[in-house]
């Protein structure tokens, strides 16, 4: 009998073919925050001693969800290798690590296997339509021109022949922490110096905004572009009118009422309005100004923005721009007593719909069983509490200044935020409580009856 066919390798891809695609994405992730926090432990990967595990832990996986949130100085507790390490997991997380496997062997044997392929529709959640290979291409191709282009933007016109030491490790760790909406810096803080530089936020907000609004709306652009019509799917629609809503709405609404900003220059007003609802709406997590500063209407405004976040397919976190759609939506459909649900003159599948609420119920169930657990440990005001458990399932990385004197127990609350945030609280659901079969595929029914709400 062939020894081979028992061998561990063998039967770990027998367990992935066999097993829900959802788990292997899971595990793979985790797997990936294990090698990183091993890479920040080691000696040589630090500029200096005495950090916790724990400490590094929270930093791997504050970079691998993309969030954004620190408990030490990234330039002042790692060296050049750990820094490089800090920015390869934000690029898997921020592209996913499928695609970038996917890409090597695209790239190596030309083909992708049935199982890549599976799991690369899960982590994405594209439609089945769409051709995996070619997918993967435009991603990766995508990514390394905006960061490229952005690399070479924040280098000729911010850090060279700035203050900062290697402007050009500077211009690209900061391009792609922006286009893979990680909000992790070199500065502790953030880029307030920077509030008025109109060249840094221009390429900024920009990046992180071509990463927020996902891939599908740029296969859609670049469908356009090939066949020379316009072709935009309902999807990249409501991507497009939902992020330029919440972006201008978000920031008349911070310029408006902010206190803050009434100390600032009328040029420094507009300018710091739109970065800092930018920053929530994408997930990037900079700020221009102090966060903790901010009044409390203020603070409402930019959780309700965290707590919605980017959109599906892209680099950001939170509830998703189309999930918040199709339940505005449902909505009033529902007042105009219409039987059917229909958003820009498009119906919507039902099953779409029951996945938008099942999202959104799962995520604040997530987010409330993640803050009552965070208030039994830490001392904080609530609001501030609140505004960091959003901020961490968001995959955000704003905060109030409480994230340095997090208890122990905090960190690992915020760790398991930021990670189900990354993979979706849904997705992670689903890996652990879905059954090996659905009840339609073993022909269970249940008698219906009616249910007043």
């Amino acid at each position: 009998m062939n020894a081979r066919r028992f061998s561990p390798h063998r039967r770990l891809l027998l367990w992935a073919y066999r097993t829900d695609p959802l788990r292997v994405l899971v595990l793979g992730y985790l797997s990936h925050l294990v090698f990183g926090w091993l890479a920040l432990c080691l000696p040589f990967a630090q500029e200096r001693a005495g950090v916790s595990p724990l400490d590094h832990l929270f930093t791997a996986a504050s970079a691998m969800s993309t969030t954004g949130l620190a408990t030490v100085s990234i330039a002042g507790t790692y060296n050049a290798f750990g820094e490089a390490v800090v920015l390869l997991l934000i690029q898997a997380g921020g592209l996913g690590y499928m695609t970038l496997g996917s890409f090597v062997l695209l790239t190596v044997s030309g083909r992708l296997s049935p199982l890549r392929m599976r799991i690369g529709a899960a982590a994405w959640a594209i439609p089945s339509e769409f051709e995996m290979r070619s997918f993967v291409r435009l991603i990766l191709g995508y990514t390394l021109l905006v960061e490229l282009a952005g690399a070479l933007a924040l280098y000729f016109w911010v850090f060279r022949g700035s203050a900062v030491e290697s402007p050009v490790w500077h211009a690209a760790f900061h391009s792609i922490s922006s286009f893979c909406t990680a909000g992790l810096a070199l500065f502790d803080d953030s880029f307030e110096r920077y509030r008025g530089h109109g060249a840094l936020n221009a390429i900024v907000i920009t990046l992180s905004v071509l990463g927020a609004i996902g891939f599908l709306v740029v296969n859609d652009l670049w469908r356009t572009l090939r066949q020379r019509r316009l072709h935009v799917t309902l999807t990249s629609k409501i991507i497009l009118v939902s992020t330029g809503a919440i972006l201008a709405a978000g920031t008349l609404l911070f310029w408006l009422d902010e206190p803050l900003l009434r100390e600032l220059p009328a040029n420094e007003r507009w300018l710091a309005s739109l970065f800092q609802v930018m920053s929530a709406a994408t997930t990037v997590g900079y700020n221009s100004i102090p966060i903790s500063s901010l009044s409390a209407s203020s603070l409402f405004l930019i959780t309700i923005v965290m707590v919605i976040g980017a959109s599906p397919a892209g680099t950001g976190g939170g509830l998703k721009t189309t999930t918040i759609s199709a339940l505005w939506a449902v909505m009033t459909s529902v007042l105009r007593r219409r039987s059917t649900t229909t958003f820009l003159g498009r119906e919507i599948p039902e099953a779409r719909l029951r996945a938008a609420t099942a999202g959104a119920m799962f995520y604040g169930a997530t987010l409330a069983v993640g803050l009552y657990a965070f208030a039994l440990v830490e001392q904080a005001p609530l609001a501030d509490q609140a505004f960091e458990c959003a901020s961490a399932l968001g995959t955000v990385g704003l905060s109030r200044g409480i994230t340095g004197s997090l208890t122990d127990a905090g960190k690992w609350i915020l760790i398991a935020l930021m990670f189900a945030g990354r993979v979706g609280p849904l997705v992670l659901g689903m890996t652990f409580l879905a059954p090996r079969e659905s009840e339609e595929q073993l022909g269970v029914g249940h008698p219906e009856e009616d249910l007043v709400t």
